[in-house]
């Protein structure tokens, strides 16, 4: 039974490889702003925007991650937004887990006559769902000194259940200044995912696991360098029950041409590790790729422990009549 709860415990630390965190992560988390704060739900200069992003952690490990994200949104003319955000992550082990929401933004509380100063308020709503494979796990019993591991041998450790459901959501607030006058324009929030703690019991009906509440904080100042270049310091900051998220970088963003611009920048995060981007947008395409560059005890004694990400974006043209919140990141 030791084995298997160690298994369990595992799958629920997701991808944050030497912490306890629960949910699954993105570096390119500007890709996938519903995980940061739904208040930035249709932060970007158009009507409509479709985005996905792919991770691979740790690939040539057992059990490595895949998750992939993908969410839509739109925008409106009356102080509303509204998305969709579906991913889902999984292991070699037989652990899945799954997440899908829906986000109602509102940025209609205007604190300038101008209208650049914003105040967004977001909720989020949806499911969780995570599932065991138990015929891929290996329990003690299973274990012969001499042969290895034999799947073939009953195994007497159970779930109660293999799969759970549950209800969750969430909320965020996010402050901006769109003064295209200004040198620098700040997009700072704060984000609660979880409000309920939703229950999850796969062990016995006596033995139940929250999912604890997820903090978030973050700072985004676009710095307009030039008419054709922007840069902007970004810190991220989350707390999940015992985990913690660190994370600090720069972004960059230069137009080279009347529809293509270059983006790159590189991005720190605590004790886990450096992740380069590097990506290009061309007329209303982005594409963009990072690399997480292992700077943990793990990554530095474990070889091929590394991650990759690929993301794609695609933006319906804005509306001249109407002020968009622009994406902070890129």
């Amino acid at each position: 039974m030791k084995r298997l709860l160690a298994l369990f415990l595992l799958s629920g630390a997701l991808s944050l490889e030497a912490s306890a965190q629960v949910d699954p992560h993105f570096s390119q988390y500007f890709v996938f702003p519903g995980w940061v704060n739904p208040a930035f739900t249709g932060a970007f200069d158009g009507n409509y925007r479709v985005s996905g992003v792919f991770r691979n952690q740790w690939s040539d490990m057992s059990g490595g991650f895949k998750t992939i994200g993908v969410t839509a949104e739109a925008n409106t003319k009356r102080n509303v937004s509204v998305g969709l955000n579906l991913f889902q992550q999984s292991t070699g082990t037989g652990y899945t887990h799954q997440q899908a929401y829906a986000s109602f933004a509102y940025n209609g509380v205007r604190l300038d006559a101008e209208g650049n100063k914003i105040l967004t308020f977001a909720l989020q709503a949806g499911v969780v769902a995570k599932r065991f494979d138990a015929s891929k796990f290996q329990t003690e019993e299973q274990w012969n000194s001499l042969s290895g591991f034999n799947p073939g041998v009953p195994s007497t450790e159970w779930l109660m259940a293999n799969s759970s459901a549950v209800f969750d959501a969430g909320a965020g607030v996010l402050y901006c200044d769109l003064n295209e006058s200004k040198k620098v324009n700040p997009y700072i929030g704060f984000s609660v995912h979880h409000i309920t703690s939703p229950e999850e019991s796969f062990i016995s009906k006596t033995v139940k696991t929250k999912l604890p509440m997820r903090l978030t904080a973050h700072a985004s100042f676009g710095i307009n360098v030039s008419e054709t270049m922007i840069v902007t310091p970004t810190l991220l900051y989350l707390r999940q029950g015992i985990a913690e998220e660190k994370m600090i970088g720069v972004n960059l963003r230069n137009m080279v041409g009347d529809n293509l611009s270059l983006l790159g920048g590189v991005n720190y995060r605590f004790d886990d590790a450096v992740v380069p981007f590097a990506g290009l947008q061309y007329g209303n395409m982005k594409l963009g790729v990072s690399y997480d560059v292992g700077a943990s005890d793990l990554g530095k004694t474990v070889s091929r422990s590394n991650s990759f990400e690929l993301s794609l974006s695609f933006l319906v043209n804005r509306s001249e009549e109407y002020k968009y919140l622009r994406c902070p990141s890129l």
